[in-house]
Formats: C-alpha cells, sequence, structure tokens
C-alpha cells in the first residue's frame, strides 16, 4: 500500500507522485532509537582520500508534494521502530538518553506538565456545534489532559498506545467496542504529525463515526510552513528531522479527510503559546457526508 512504503515514494496526504527532494539529517536521538545509529567523526587517521574529515550523521531526505503541499521525512517508520522511538515516553531512562544527545531536554518537558492555556480557544470554537455535556474520545489524547470539553459532564475516552495514568474523569476507551458507542465528538490532536502512516490512522478512526459524530483533527501549524505559506520549494529549507515527521499544509489536511470520505465542515488556524515560543495549530472539522 502507498502509505505503508518504508521509503516514500508517493505523498502520505494525497498519494501524488511528484515529489521535490533535498538530502538531509536524521537527527540522533532519533537516529540512535530507530535505527541504533550514532555520530561519528571521520578523522584524518582514517587514511580515507575521497570522503571529507568531519562528524557524519544519519542521512535522510525532505520530500515535498508538488500537488498538496505537505512536507515530511522519507523514511516512513515501522511499527516496531516507532515503538523502539517512544518506548517509556520521558520516563528516567528516555530522559537520560535524549539528555545525552539534547542536554537540558528534561527541564525543557516541565512545560508540558500542566494542562495547554489555548486548549480553552478550542473549546470556544467546537462549543456551539456540541451539546452542553458531550461524550468525547481523544485518540491519542495520552493522559487526556488537553481532551477539549472534558469535565462538562459528558463521558471522556481516552485512546492511545501508551500506558500511562489518566486525569480525573477519564476512562480508558474500549477498543472492542468502537462503533457500538456513540461519541459526540471524536478528537485527534497533535498525533498525525508524528506518525508514519497518517492517511491509515484517520481510516481507523472513521468507522467509529457517526452520521451526528464531529471529527476535530489539530496538527502544529509548523513555522517553516507559516513563513512560506503556499510554497512548494520547501524541501531544500528543511535540512533535519526529529520527532515531527511530517509538516502539514491545510490543503494536505483537506486531501486526506476527503480520501477517507469525511467532509469539512470548518477549520481554523490558531496563534498558540507553547513552552514560552510562539507558535500556531491547524484544526479541521468534518464528519461523515
Amino acid at each position: 500500500m502507498v502509505s505503508r512504503e518504508l521509503i516514500a515514494r508517493h505523498c502520505i496526504c494525497c498519494g501524488g507522485e511528484q515529489l521535490q527532494r533535498s538530502s538531509a539529517v536524521l537527527m540522533p536521538f532519533v537516529a540512535h532509537r530507530v535505527f541504533g545509529h550514532e555520530p561519528l567523526e571521520i578523522t584524518a587517521d582514517w587514511g580515507l582520500r575521497d570522503l571529507r574529515q568531519g562528524m557524519a550523521y544519519t542521512l535522510c531526505n525532505s520530500l515535498q508534494c508538488q500537488e498538496c503541499g505537505v512536507l515530511f521525512l522519507d523514511y516512513r517508520f515501522t511499527d516496531e521502530q516507532m515503538a523502539a522511538l517512544y518506548a517509556g515516553y520521558r520516563d528516567e531512562r528516555y530522559n537520560a538518553e535524549r539528555e545525552r544527545y539534547e542536554p537540558g531536554y528534561t527541564a525543557l518537558t516541565k512545560s508540558f506538565e500542566g494542562r495547554a492555556a489555548y486548549i480553552s480557544d478550542i473549546e470556544a470554537w467546537l462549543a456551539p456545534h456540541l451539546p452542553a455535556a458531550p461524550a468525547v474520545l481523544d485518540w491519542g489524547g495520552a493522559t487526556g489532559l488537553n481532551t477539549p470539553l472534558r469535565g462538562r459532564g459528558g463521558l471522556h475516552h481516552v485512546h492511545d498506545i501508551s500506558d500511562v495514568g489518566l486525569v480525573a474523569g477519564a476512562q480508558r476507551a474500549d477498543a472492542l467496542k468502537f462503533g457500538q458507542q456513540h461519541y459526540d465528538l471524536v478528537v485527534c490532536s497533535q498525533v498525525l504529525e508524528h506518525v508514519p502512516a497518517p492517511l491509515d490512522l484517520i481510516s481507523q478512526i472513521v468507522p467509529i463515526l457517526s452520521a451526528e459524530t464531529l471529527f476535530y483533527l489539530e496538527v502544529p501549524h509548523e513555522i517553516l510552513m507559516r513563513e512560506h505559506p503556499d510554497s512548494l520549494q520547501l524541501a531544500p529549507l528543511k535540512r533535519y528531522w526529529h520527532e515531527h515527521i511530517n509538516f502539514f499544509s491545510k490543503e494536505s489536511l483537506y486531501r486526506m479527510i476527503e480520501r477517507v470520505g469525511l467532509r469539512v465542515l470548518d477549520s481554523h488556524i490558531l496563534p498558540v503559546e507553547l513552552r514560552g515560543r510562539k507558535g500556531s495549530v491547524m484544526g479541521v472539522l468534518a464528519r461523515l457526508p
């Protein structure tokens, strides 16, 4: 299947074949966890004629679809590689390993401990479309801390591959009951930028939706996409890749949603402040036709 290519030859969103390509580097922490690669210094005592001296890192390619504009890493990690990358996410071992490559990482994660301030703006945008106490499923919601509209008296289910504890009021979703349990809102927020097959993930969500269910999809509006709106010449500008392996355009999100048979109702780009830095998120609201 196109969406499961291990080295992408097609667009991960629209399936197009016209891809701009440019060499880049996979950041050392990701390369170590996924491939077992360590940075390596090429020195004069190697005695090599054709290789220049200096640090060697894991090479990759930046690809940009010339049809829908999505910018992405050419490596499409397997399920096992994804499990290795996120094993023990932010536990003591994970943090120590990441600190080795990225000093100061653990201190940075302190800013993730509280509920993100911008969620109240998302709630204000979603609330007019929903009942006062909506039944919500948060797909990939981790602890459920940032689930929109939680605590409003409605059902709060979380579906996540991690085994982290849930916030008060949240319940682990029973995947065996998907399709039987009614939800007013299904949320997939800050997930698709991490996954190798975003179209496949959305396809898994569609059978859960009823005719009345709203689907809210949210991704970061990455700074490179903000600074160069509508540009199809971004691959040479993206010189390294880390946890976020997909940078979405609005058009690419629309194409994915339409390919799985959903209809876009509304969308927004919301300025936010995360970890003391200004940024923005891009959200799309959709439902079954």
